[in-house]
């Protein structure tokens, strides 16, 4: 990376991370949802251009019912055969988009497989940062800060790792992504364990050390392999970034990339260990 696209990703985090960050602690829990609701909106749609590509219909249904995916999982609490419905439809829509929007044989499987996952692994998965926000109570603001932690340090230390220690190391999954190597995985993972340790000293004292290390490395090591996923998903479609709506980041997907697979992954140990 160039010293000017670092100067610049660097500060396009220091304007929104203030402003993500008093949302989070001074905001209401639903008005944290609909920051997240947007950006579900917005990283499906780079998604679906990638799944979907040149059919904007099939971009906007894919985007709408991702929208409505992270509704209902988040209001779920109100009438759980509303989410039921919704897992039961869904599958069913994807196969009918794919049939409606029929354009060559060889790519229908791939759209048909995707108008069901796309709105899951999107609008779903990203639903839980707000649910963890809701649903912990006075700590909510600080699990989902624990979330941004173990991401974004996992990235930064696999960043710095791999380019001033691994350079030219073995490769973690040469295939799919050709400049990561296994030290910036061991990289991301301390940093994800630094980020549990700032929380374990800092707002989360009474859980147990051994408990928080054991997630702050799932957590971490998941949320590297959300982001190869998602390369897999570009490399496969032949682009380098999902979008370029955040400067020197990219699209909203390659920044919340490993956000999606970290959050659920944060929530459960909330909902049922933390």
């Amino acid at each position: 990376m160039a010293r000017s696209d670092l100067g610049v990703r660097l500060l396009s985090a220091g304007l929104l991370a203030p402003l993500l960050l008093l949302l989070l602690f001074r905001g209401s829990p639903d008005a944290w949802y609909w920051l997240v609701l947007v950006a579900a909106a917005l990283a499906t749609w780079e998604l679906a251009t990638m799944t979907h590509a040149g059919d904007r219909v099939s971009q906007a249904a894919c985007t709408l019912v991702s929208v409505g995916v992270s509704w209902v999982v988040y209001h779920h609490d109100r009438d759980a055969r509303v989410l039921l419905a919704g897992l039961l439809l869904l599958p069913i829509f994807g196969l009918m988009l794919a049939l409606w929007r029929l354009t060559d044989l060889p790519s229908a499987a791939l759209r048909a497989m995707s108008g069901v996952a796309v709105p899951l692994y999107v609008g779903g998965l990203l639903a839980s940062l707000a649910l963890l926000r809701r649903d912990a109570g006075e700590l909510g603001p600080f699990y989902v800060l624990l979330v941004l932690k173990l991401s974004w340090l996992a990235d930064t230390g696999g960043f710095f790792a791999g380019r001033y220690l691994g350079k030219d190391g073995k490769k973690l999954h040469p295939r799919v992504s050709p400049k990561k190597t296994q030290i910036g995985f061991v990289g991301s993972l301390a940093g994800a364990t630094l980020g549990i340790l700032i929380a374990k000293f800092w707002y989360l004292q009474d859980a147990p050390l051994l408990q928080l290390l054991l997630l702050g490395l799932v957590a971490g090591a998941l949320g590297q392999l959300g982001d190869l996923a998602e390369s897999m998903i570009k490399r496969s479609a032949g682009i380098k970034d999902s979008g370029n709506l955040i400067p020197g980041h990219g699209g909203l997907l390659d920044r919340i990339d490993a956000l999606l697979i970290v959050s659920p992954v944060v929530y459960l140990y909330a909902a049922y260990l933390g």
